[in-house]
């Protein structure tokens, strides 16, 4: 658990923005370990999760009457309920929160059934827009990790379900969460040529964040000497990987973890002079003809 602190404590002397948590994270610790760090840093802006849960807060939610067994055995709800449940006890650990994303909302095999998905979106946009609408966090979004690129969802589609949700269209969605890399390279693409969910994400006001910008580490592997040279030379591959993402048109925070203050650094650095659409473009050109 210590990595989870420590991790927290390097990116924020860095001077990272954004922590982004989730209740199931550090198999259910990285709230609790966050806590005093976030003490510690009282402007930097928290966001959290609202879905997966572990085995021992599932039992929890059950005992608290929240969710039936049969929800409990799959480790994630969306159900009004449970969101609501879940978000007051992040907020009891966080004690601040600026963002709650609804997380992976096409984790249950039944999202091929897009009028259950949106209903289910629409219960959680719900229960996040009573906690918007009394000061207790800053908004809601989704993040997601297939959703958008396989049509389960769309940046249009989730627009609608929180003014439905709202009841109006003073909503309180204000986050989109999804990945961007060399591997999960769709938004880039999409984005180069004007379109996508992170360009119309920015269109409605939204704040975009790309997640799993190294794909969990398995994009170093193929950062070849000379895929970095092409990128930027003089870089480390890692710095090289990050600066694609970063340098996708229409997104605004790129998540990543470092243990070391050097290695953000060097990922700063490099992030500091994005890449331009005619850079990148090359870059994701050559990939592709491979």
């Amino acid at each position: 658990m210590r990595a989870v602190s420590q991790a927290a404590r390097t990116a924020l002397a860095a001077g990272s923005p954004w922590v982004d948590t989730a209740p199931n994270y550090a198999r259910g610790r990285a709230h609790e370990e966050l806590r005093p760090v976030l003490g510690e840093y009282p402007t930097v802006r928290v966001a959290t999760k609202a879905g997966f849960f572990t085995e021992e807060q599932g039992r929890n939610a059950m005992a608290d009457g929240v969710l039936a067994p049969v929800v409990a055995a799959h480790r994630h709800s969306l159900e009004r309920g449970f969101v609501r449940w879940q978000t007051e006890r992040s907020l009891a650990v966080l004690s601040r929160v600026d963002l709650v994303f609804v997380h992976n909302p096409e984790h249950h095999a039944n999202n091929r059934d897009r009028a259950a998905l949106r209903w289910r979106v629409r219960e959680a946009f719900t229960a996040l827009e009573e906690f918007a609408h009394a000061g207790r966090i800053g908004g809601y979004g989704v993040a997601t990790w297939s959703g958008l690129t396989s049509g389960a969802l769309s940046v249009p589609e989730l627009l609608t379900l929180a003014r439905q949700a709202a009841g109006s269209a003073e909503h309180h969605f204000t986050g989109l969460q999804m990945p961007v890399s060399l591997i999960m390279d769709a938004p880039i693409a999409q984005a180069l040529n004007g379109g996508g969910p992170l360009v119309q994400a920015k269109g409605a006001g939204l704040i975009t964040f790309g997640s799993a910008p190294l794909h969990g580490g398995e994009l170093l592997d193929a950062m070849t000497p000379e895929l970095v040279n092409l990128i930027r030379p003089g870089l480390s591959a890692a710095a090289a990987a990050m600066l694609t993402a970063g340098s996708c048109p229409g997104l605004d925070v790129v998540l990543t973890s470092a243990s070391t203050r050097e290695h953000w650094d060097d990922v700063a650095k490099a992030l500091a002079t994005p890449l331009t659409a005619q850079e990148l473009r090359k870059v994701t050109d050559e990939l592709a003809s491979e």
